[in-house]
């Protein structure tokens, strides 16, 4: 199978553009290198795009592998047929490669296969023939042996209708069709079991929802209750109409032995197909589910990683936490642990005043200029200390609850362990909720990224598959930002392209001895060859030394730098300084192609080397929102309907986002209050870190649940975003896909590729 064909037309892209990304990924080259430095070759296809096919790459084949590997049972078995190489050369699926082959498997012992032994084989033969002039009895009667087992006609004709049930539920092509009606008519019904957890599962009582139509957080939910065995889950049908889809392909006329074939198609569907289809549908609706869960999950955790770093500050992290008291650590800006300590402002020693004095001691001991306070237990009664130390110290402070999810994986794992062997896991919690104001991304990183807290039933997904992804998302932000090469952790260096953990640990060993100076002694360092140099080169970074190596510049594009310096009249010394602004001005007199072509590199290539000069050592985070930084605080008992407030994104799902508001509960933006205009998903519009300005609908201090809208008087549409992409921009962006599409899109297929433009 020629890949480059099929891929080709699936993503929309150039044949020579498919054919290329599929060498270069069968080159071992990693996707942010392909993604960065192989524009031309590719298309300009970005990280995700070429994430995705690669997936789908690997699919296919596996499928052409499953293809041959059926091809070789059935031919060992000497039943291969020009029909079944056409079928399987046609199958799309991998569900479709199992239909046709499940005739040739090796069964367990069935009742059609005992029937067989007996050798009533032949009688089914004859049944299916449904001739007219057909003597059923006077045939079957040829059958009976009781040294068989087949005492009389009825035992004989129950067997032959056992074989003929398995052969109907054997017809690949008719299993299509009844899973695809069942998809279509079927529905999800839930039935409420008595169970001490039941009530979480109340709106689920007697639940119906069309299969096709059902959401994909809803399954879900549904699965997740039936496995808590809160809920009994089913797919309802109209089976009479099953039936008769079978009878249309099967049940010739109305003599005896149609009756008997009839008999079997009826048996075939209640007992053999509808159980099997049943779980395939189920399955196919829990892996798209699945996905689309990992999707979320990618989609938050991506903007969750590129929070801007809160640079320059000292930071006081304060892990809350009530009878243990709260823990205390200030980091200076560099990240270095300056100061540890425990207070106890908190139920049930309440001793807030000596608490106080030790916190204020030590800010101006060491200058604090930020608090970060975990969100985890006892943070509402932590936040309302800081805020009045705040108030009442009149210093020129702020503070900030950060999402402390995964900071006690942390500090009892081996990697805390190893940074901070001399700190107990409480203190080492404490430094890591001060390090995710400073450095998120460097911070994060070394937890296991389905603790972090976003998306919805992480818990419950493939874990393979959720690590592959999620493993995905952050080794493209740690490219996409770049790393320190003399400061950067283990962790953070073990996420560059082409390195790995072994590979990293000897970089922080070489820079024991002394600090890099320059990219080109990446190759002294053991184990790192040409090959891992080619992919990391252009996403390490040296602060102190040639300039260029302060930037994403590749080093195998460092010659047509000095062309394109000499051309346009600059040195890298103006480059170090900032003194080439009008660099794009000389370029567009000279001629982007003509200069691309003196400097043998592509256009893409060129304008990536441009705009990098024009900003070294740039941090791509820094263009996003900041954290909101806050001095006091409100309670939820504060929050009145019509209230309007700004707050930050923190976490997107299917039916809406949670908005952090300042009074320790997100509240919620359902879907229909994002827009009055229609969207497909809320990530089409939203993004975790972006700063919003909502209005309060409810508040439910019993329940303590806080509905929100975006929808104001002033902007009854919704989208009050400060960040947001203007109209203007949203419209030339469809109108570049849609220009780009080979074929007219649908209205779906062109809001999935703006969820891809704007989701991240």
């Amino acid at each position: 199978m020629d890949y480059s064909i099929k891929l080709s037309q699936e993503f929309n892209i150039r044949q020579d553009y498919a054919k290329n990304i599929i060498t270069l990924i069968d080159e071992d080259n990693t996707i942010p290198f392909i993604a960065r430095y192989r524009k031309e070759m590719t298309g300009s296809c970005d990280d995700q795009v070429l994430r995705e096919f690669a997936d789908r790459l690997k699919y296919l084949r596996n499928l052409d592998k499953r293809k041959q590997e059926v091809v070789d049972s059935i031919t060992e078995q000497g039943k291969i047929t020009t029909e079944i190489m056409v079928a399987l050369a046609g199958a799309e699926t991998l569900t479709e490669v199992e239909d046709i082959y499940r005739p040739f498997k090796q069964k367990r012992k069935t009742r059609a296969s005992v029937a067989i032994e007996k050798g009533l084989k032949p009688l089914a033969d004859s049944i299916l023939l449904q001739e007219e002039n057909f003597n059923l009895e006077d045939e079957a009667l040829k059958f009976v042996s009781e040294e068989k087992g087949v005492e009389n006609v009825e035992k004989a004709i129950l067997g032959a209708q056992d074989i003929i049930a398995e052969a109907v539920s054997d017809d690949a092509e008719l299993r299509k069709v009844l899973r695809k009606k069942l998809f279509e008519t079927g529905e999800i019904y839930c039935k409420l079991l008595e169970n001490e957890n039941a009530k979480t599962y109340d709106m689920y009582k007697d639940y119906t929802e069309k299969v096709e139509k059902i959401p994909s957080h809803r399954i879900l939910a549904i699965n997740r209750g039936e496995k808590e065995e809160c809920l009994k889950v089913s797919i309802a049908i109209l089976q009479q109409a099953f039936i008769a889809e079978i009878n249309k392909t099967y049940v010739k006329n109305t003599s005896k032995s149609a009756k008997i074939v009839e008999n079997a198609c009826s048996d075939a569907f209640s007992r053999l197909i509808f159980p099997s289809i049943e779980r395939e549908v189920r399955s196919e609706l829990t892996e798209k589910a699945s996905e689309q869960a990992i999707k979320m999950f990618e989609v938050n955790l991506k903007p969750l990683l590129l929070q801007p770093p809160l640079k320059n500050k000292t930071i006081l992290g304060l892990d809350p936490a009530y009878r243990t008291g709260c823990k205390i650590a200030v980091i200076d800006s560099k990240g270095n642990v300056l100061d540890t300590s425990v207070v106890f402002p908190t139920p049930p020693q309440n001793k807030i005043e000596e608490a106080t004095k030790t916190l204020l001691a030590l800010i101006k001991k060491h200058n604090v200029n930020v608090i970060s306070i975990g969100n985890g237990t006892a943070s509402k009664e932590s936040e309302i200390f800081i805020a009045n130390l705040i108030k009442e110290s009149g210093l020129d402070l702020s503070y900030a609850v950060v999402n402390e999810a995964g900071a006690s994986v942390y500090s009892a794992s081996k990697l805390g362990a190893q940074e901070f062997p001399d700190y107990e896991p409480a203190q080492r919690s404490a430094v890591s909720i001060a390090r995710r104001l400073l450095d998120p991304l460097a911070e994060l990183i070394k937890i296991d990224v389905k603790s972090i807290g976003v998306g919805q039933y992480q818990h419950d997904m493939p874990e393979n598959r959720l690590e592959e992804v999620l493993g995905g998302v952050v080794e493209d932000c740690v490219n996409s930002v770049g790393v320190d090469l003399n400061t950067a952790s283990v962790s953070l260096l073990s996420y560059v392209a082409g390195l790995n953990s072994g590979i990293a640990k000897n970089i922080v060993e070489y820079r024991k001895e002394k600090a890099f100076t320059s990219r080109e002694e990446l190759l002294k360092v053991k184990k790192l060859g040409e090959k891992a140099f080619l992919q990391c080169a252009g996403f390490l970074r040296i602060v102190d030394g040639n300039v260029l190596d302060n930037t994403g510049v590749h080093p195998e594009s460092y010659k047509a730098v000095e062309k394109l310096l000499t051309a346009t009249g600059y040195t890298l010394e103006d480059v170090a300084k900032g003194q080439i602004s009008d660099i794009k001005q000389k370029i567009e007199k000279i001629g982007l192609i003509k200069l691309a072509k003196e400097c043998e590199v592509g256009e893409l290539t060129l304008q990536d080397i441009v705009n990098e000069l024009l900003k070294p050592g740039r941090d791509i985070r820094e263009s996003l929102p900041k954290p909101i930084l806050r001095s006091d605080l409100l309670e939820m008992k504060d929050l009145k309907p019509n209230m309007h407030l700004t707050g930050t994104v923190r976490n997107v799902i299917d039916f809406g986002v949670f908005v952090d508001i300042g009074v320790h509960q997100d509240g919620l933006v359902h879907i229909s209050q994002i827009s009055d205009s229609y969207i497909k998903h809320p990530s089409a519009v939203l993004k975790v870190g972006d700063v919003v300005k909502v209005k309060v609908l409810e508040v439910d201090l019993v329940k303590k649940k806080i509905a929100l809208t975006m929808k104001t008087d002033e902007n009854p549409k919704g989208l009050t975003v400060e960040n947001q992409r203007t109209d203007s921009e949203r419209k030339q962006t469809r109108k570049n896909l849609e220009k780009n599409s080979a074929k007219k899109e649908s209205e779906e297929d062109i809001l999935k590729m703006l969820y891809k433009k704007f989701g991240r």
